[in-house]
């Protein structure tokens, strides 16, 4: 989420293209992370969200999502190796951002369960750290 994503509260103008605004034919089902060790990933993550695990072994690992919302899951990648947060080659593959009701205490919740926090911070209203296996994600105010 950009700082501009994190600011607007507008939804987008229909185009009047056809097909824009038609129902997709797919449902997201669950959005999986690659790691090392999704046993710890899932516990970072659930404690981070207050979600509940739905299943964990030593290869996966699913974190219900309370909300009604789709699941999130963590698979184990041998030789698993995190991307880079800041480099310039654009290797930096996805991101998580979540809304938060206080920026600092949150961060503060997040490093104390493994989070880091890298010295670059691209935006005024998000603050990006990195998850105990080397993603990148993102707290921003509700507000």
């Amino acid at each position: 989420m950009s700082d501009l994503a994190a600011e607007q509260s507008q939804p987008p103008a229909q185009s009047g293209r056809p097909g824009e605004g038609d129902t997709g034919f797919a449902r997201l089902a669950m959005v999986t992370i690659d790691c090392a060790d999704p046993v710890a990933l899932a516990a970072f993550y659930g404690q981070l969200l207050g979600w509940e695990t739905r299943h964990v072994d030593e290869n996966f690992a699913i974190l219900d999502n309370p909300e009604s919302g789709s699941p999130l899951g963590f698979g184990r990648v041998t030789g698993y190796r995190p991307e880079p947060w800041t480099q310039p080659d654009g290797s930096k593959h996805f991101h998580l951002d979540f809304y938060v009701d206080d920026l600092e205490e949150s961060t503060a919740r997040a490093l104390a369960l493994g989070a880091t926090e890298p010295a670059y911070q691209h935006g005024r209203t998000l603050r990006v750290l990195i998850d105990p296996a080397g993603h990148p994600f993102g707290l921003a105010p509700l507000e």
